[in-house]
This record gives structure tokens, sequence and C-alpha cells, in this order.
């Protein structure tokens, strides 16, 4: 975003277009929370349960974030805060699930990986696509862009684990993947802290 996004009005949500595209991904995302739970203990894969954690996580803030359209930015701004702090719990979370593994081996099953990470990037490139003309906004709406961002980036990245699982029969790849998408969630995180608390500055009422 260039310099002067933060002089002119950013867009807050306020459309029929943005509500309904919330609600889409809302039921994405909880849908594939449950499907790629249960394929993450079948094939015993940290990468998928934390892919897993992350769409359940989306769907709550996604939640959250069609809440407070329409309320003052202060509250905008502190569901944004929110935000932050769960993918800080999420990163936290699935990094220290990823070192457990890397000392209680369990190798996952690669194929059933693979193939769950292809459906859940198949439903994760929808709703970048439902979402991508709102990428830009203040941190509540852009929030929700990293949001899918994230997923669809972890996708992938689980996608190539598995086939690496495959070819050199070894879990490390697994926890590599697991140990990237904490880093990716950390990141997220601060960005929407940085814009939340310049936009709360803003908007002390």
């Amino acid at each position: 975003m260039s310099g002067s996004c933060c002089e002119a009005k950013q867009f807050d949500g306020m459309s029929p277009g943005f509500r309904r595209a919330l609600i889409a991904v809302i039921i994405i995302n909880a849908g594939m929370f449950v499907v790629e739970m249960l394929a993450g203990a079948a094939a015993q894969s940290q990468a998928l349960k934390a892919d897993a954690l992350d769409f359940i996580a989306d769907a709550a803030t996604y939640g959250l974030s069609l809440w407070v359209i329409g309320k003052p930015p202060r509250w905008r701004a502190n569901a944004a805060l929110i935000k932050a702090g769960s993918l800080f719990v999420m990163g936290a979370s699935i990094l220290a699930l990823a070192l457990y593994r890397a000392v209680f081996v369990a190798q996952p099953v690669a194929e059933l990986m693979g193939g769950i990470a292809l459906l859940a990037l198949a439903a994760n490139v929808i709703s970048v696509l439902i979402l991508m003309r709102w990428r830009d906004g203040d941190a509540n709406v852009r929030s929700v862009w990293l949001c899918s961002r994230n997923d669809a980036i972890g996708n992938i990245a689980v996608f190539v684990s598995a086939g690496i699982v495959w070819l050199t029969h070894s879990h490390w790849p697994d926890i590599i993947v697991a140990v990237g998408m904490a880093g990716l969630f950390l990141s997220s995180a601060f960005q929407i802290l940085a814009q939340a608390r310049h936009e709360r500055a803003h908007n002390p009422a």
C-alpha cells in the first residue's frame, strides 16, 4: 500500500458484497476445519492439524469481523487486536506442537496428507478470490485478507511437504512446514497489531 492510504478514508467493510463474502468464507472455513482435523489425526500430520486450527480460527475471526461492521472505528480496531492476539496464540501453539512431534517421532501418511492439502488449497483459493477485491482497508478488513492469504500459502507448503515426506520417508518436512506456518501467523499478527494500534490512537473515543 502507498503512503497515502492513511490519509484517505479506508474501506471499513460497509458494503453488502463484503458481508456476503464474509459469510461465504465462514462456511468454507468451518467445513474445512472438520475435514482437515479428522484427516490430520488419521494421517498423523502435524502440518494438517496446524492448518485445521487455522481454518477454525479464521472462521471465528471472520465472524468477529462481520459483527463489528458498522461499529465505531475504535470497536473495529479492538476487534483487530483480538484477532492479532489469536494469531499469536495460534503461532505459539503450532510451534509447541511441532517441537513436541520433533521429539516424539511419528511419520505422517504422505498420500492422505497431500490429498487433503489439495482440497484445503482449493477451498482457500476460492476464499482468496472471493475476498481479493477487499484486500485493502482498515485493520479489521485487512486482517480478513491476511488470514485468507496465509491459508493459501500454508496449503501449498503442506502439499509440497507431503511430497517430500513421501520421497524421503522422513517426518522432518512436516515439522518444518508447521514451524514455517507458525512464523507466518506471528508475522501477520504483528502487521495487524501495528495497524490496529495506529487506528486506536487516531480514534480515542
